[in-house]
């Protein structure tokens, strides 16, 4: 039962992730939000412009989606154990870029959306920011645990 409990957010932050692969996010259906928000913060900016920013707002929902699921699932391989290793970030990423893989492959089938192989990209980068973000934050845990010890 305690391994549930470290694989439990990865699920369910991956069936997130499948219903923002659905239409009720497809790129017109978030424009209807998004555009209009643009639009009231930069007022005089041209329509390509905000067309070109809720783009970018679009792929960087991708890259945080997965930065999340990464280490989601870096936290359920690791289990109770501490600290960062390499074997348990490979698999993390490895996992995640699978998962980004399934998910375009899933919107090949979804009326509105288009699968390509430049989000599953951005995907796998969003996986691996998100290990040298771990990796950092748990070298610095060690070496301020270090400290400690020595003063």
């Amino acid at each position: 039962m305690s391994r549930f409990r470290y694989i439990l957010p990865a699920i369910i932050w991956a069936a997130c992730i499948f219903i923002f692969s659905t239409t009720l996010f497809t790129s017109d259906n978030t424009s209807r939000f998004i555009i209009p928000l643009l639009h009231f913060l930069f007022p005089s900016a041209p329509m390509a412009t905000l067309e070109w920013m809720h783009h970018l707002i679009r792929k960087g929902g991708h890259l945080s989606e997965y930065f999340v699921l990464c280490i989601l699932v870096f936290r359920w391989l690791r289990g109770a154990r501490s600290g960062w290793n390499w074997k348990w970030a490979l698999w993390a990423v490895i996992i995640a870029a699978a998962y980004a893989s399934t998910d375009e492959f899933h919107q090949i089938f979804v009326p509105g959306r288009t699968a390509s192989p430049w989000d599953v990209l951005i995907d796998t980068c969003g996986a691996v920011l998100a290990q040298v973000i771990v990796f950092l934050v748990c070298l610095r845990g060690r070496r301020k645990a270090l400290r400690l010890a020595t003063d």
